[in-house]
């Protein structure tokens, strides 16, 4: 796809779902790096252009309107930089903090961070469950973010450790996460949080798409979250 008409597309695309979008040659040359690193190394299954945009770009943005243009966020399980990086391309000011587990992965994010020339976005090769007991990541983000990563019970025992007080815990989940989200009532409470809303809509009449909105209202015991994989193994129901 050339360039106009990526910007036709996106742009139509974005109004139709009641996204304001800028910074459009920033989006085309994450997609076109991503893409082309991709040959390389694993990022994304989706390779039409134009799928990308809606799938990746345009589900990135749906939680834009829960995030303040200076909010200290991290996106936990970032994979190919989503929601992290097109949220910081439409909200300049935002700090974004990128964590995933897998090395080349971060890699690639921080040489597309470069050649866009953002400032005040990293991203870190860590699991979420170290790094949440790290005093200088702790309960110091106003949102934290994930995207596809995990069942519920796991995701919030992951992300609550690292929203302050006051701060959003934001869940994008596709359809069926009703189940999830009722076995990971007990986590969440126990973690500190409440849920506040649950968002419901489709990207485009066909892509369903839920969003669960928890807010910290209490600090997040020492202990939590537990290390050596066992938010995963051993969920907290």
């Amino acid at each position: 796809m050339e360039y106009q008409e990526f910007e036709n597309y996106i742009n139509n695309e974005a109004l139709k779902n009641n996204i304001n979008i800028k910074n459009i040659n920033n989006f085309y040359k994450y997609m076109k790096s991503l893409l082309e690193w991709n040959e390389k190394i694993n990022l994304t299954a989706i390779k039409d252009e134009k799928e990308f945009v809606v799938k990746h770009f345009i589900d990135s943005l749906t939680v834009s309107k829960f995030i303040e243009e200076k909010d200290k966020i991290i996106d936990v399980g970032t994979g190919a930089g989503f929601p992290g990086i097109p949220l910081k391309l439409i909200k300049e000011n935002l700090e974004v903090t990128l964590i995933d587990s897998v090395n080349k992965k971060i890699n690639v994010l921080n040489s597309i961070i470069k050649k866009l020339e953002l400032k005040d976005i990293e991203g870190i090769h860590t699991r979420a469950e170290d790094l949440a007991n790290n005093l200088e990541y702790r309960e110091c983000f106003d949102i934290a973010v994930s995207r596809a990563v995990s069942n519920m019970t796991t995701l919030v025992e992951y992300l609550i450790p690292f929203v302050k007080i006051g701060g959003l815990v934001i869940c994008m989940k596709g359809p069926n996460y009703e189940e999830e989200l009722e076995r990971s009532k007990r986590a969440i409470n126990l973690l500190g949080g409440e849920i506040e809303n649950i968002e419901k809509f489709n990207i485009n009449n066909e892509l369903e798409r839920n969003i669960i909105l928890i807010r910290k209202i209490k600090s997040t015991p020492k202990k939590y979250p537990r290390g050596q994989g066992r938010p995963l193994r051993e969920p907290l129901e």
